[in-house]
């Protein structure tokens, strides 16, 4: 059984950073990718950024140059660095691991960018 653990929600000024984590408890055979999708008010969900199990990383168009994305294989903890954030960044962040007897999900975490 696949658990997802991600950080606790945060209010962070625009401009400003934040390091939020995703710990993958149980076995996770054949991890393909783990990566984060993100869904603000009245907006579908939208793929934000993965690393797959080769280290191949992909960002979508509107974080590229601003989030980057990091494993730590001992911790079982994928990391997304967030940096310049802006208030469009607000959003439910919901962490995933693609395997190969399917995808889980945790349970979504509220960013929120504002002054």
């Amino acid at each position: 059984q696949v658990q997802l653990v991600e950080s606790g929600g945060v209010l962070v000024q625009p401009g400003g950073s934040l390091r939020h984590s995703c710990l993958c408890s149980g076995s996770a055979s054949s991890m393909l990718a783990m990566g984060w999708y993100r869904q603000a008010p009245g907006q579908r969900r939208e793929f934000v950024a993965f690393l797959d199990s080769g280290g191949v990383t992909n960002f979508a168009v509107s974080v590229r140059g601003r989030f980057t994305i990091s494993r730590d294989n001992g911790k079982k903890t994928v990391y997304l660095q967030m940096s310049g954030l802006k208030p469009e960044d607000t959003a439910v962040y919901y962490c995933y691991l693609e395997s190969a007897l399917g995808t889980y999900w945790g349970q979504g975490t509220q960013v929120t960018v504002s002054s």
